[in-house]
């Protein structure tokens, strides 16, 4: 995914409807509205139930395209893998076809990665139900899928990072296995600067010298940044 920085600075002309799918909310927000509208998610949530809920929450905007930014692997613009925290039934569903409307699928931390891009090396990690991540050198987003790779102690990086780890190892340890993770990651992939996203990033008290606090609002800036002119696509 090439991303330019002139496109940043142009004001789009498309009305875009952003969908940023989380494994406890489902949080929209059409790009000609400063309004948030969210409904809870959780294991039991398909992408009909989805559609539906959306259409029904955001009956009275008005929207050209949608953004959908897919807590899971989406190559090419489709998702290959079901979700690990929602209902089944989202690989290969006709987004398209349900909301009438041309759609972009997106892994959800690429979606926030890019609403909260500065330039050089940037490692995005999201700390919610899960964990996201994603990388972008010199303007090429690589959405990667680091969560469940192993960690330690036969254990998963989301394991860990994500809400099952904070629960089970407490405030302070997971704090420190967060840090031990950054840098590590930040190391292996000789980054300039790391954005810590998702619901559980102000529960940090410190930070490292080369991270700071991304905010959800940038999944939406992410989503409305892809429709602009010579835009990329995954």
């Amino acid at each position: 995914m090439r991303y330019c920085s002139r496109i940043m600075q142009r004001k789009h002309q498309r009305r875009v409807l952003v969908i940023d799918v989380g494994g406890s909310h489902v949080k929209t927000r059409v790009s000609s509205s400063r309004d948030m509208r969210q409904f809870e998610s959780g294991p039991t949530l398909t992408p009909r139930r989805m559609v539906s809920r959306v259409l029904r929450l955001i009956g009275d905007l008005k929207y050209d395209v949608v953004s959908i930014g897919y807590p899971g692997v989406v190559v090419h613009g489709k998702i290959v893998t079901e979700p690990f925290n929602l209902g089944r039934g989202w690989v290969g569903f006709d987004f398209r076809k349900a909301f009438g409307r041309p759609t972009l699928l997106m892994n959800d931390a690429a979606m926030q990665a890019i609403g909260s891009y500065e330039g050089g090396r940037m490692l995005f990690l999201g700390l919610g139900t899960g964990l996201g991540s994603a990388l972008i050198v010199d303007g090429t987003v690589a959405p990667m899928e680091l969560a469940h790779l192993p960690y330690k102690r036969g254990r998963s990086y989301e394991d860990y990072l994500g809400d099952r780890g904070r629960n089970r190892l407490g405030a302070k340890k997971w704090r420190r296995a967060v840090a031990d993770v950054i840098a590590q990651l930040s190391k292996a992939l000789e980054t300039d600067y790391v954005v810590i996203g998702g619901g559980n990033a102000r529960k940090l008290k410190k930070l490292p010298n080369n991270a700071r606090l991304g905010n959800n609002d940038f999944a939406f800036l992410g989503g409305f940044r892809v429709w602009r002119p010579s835009a990329p696509r995954t």
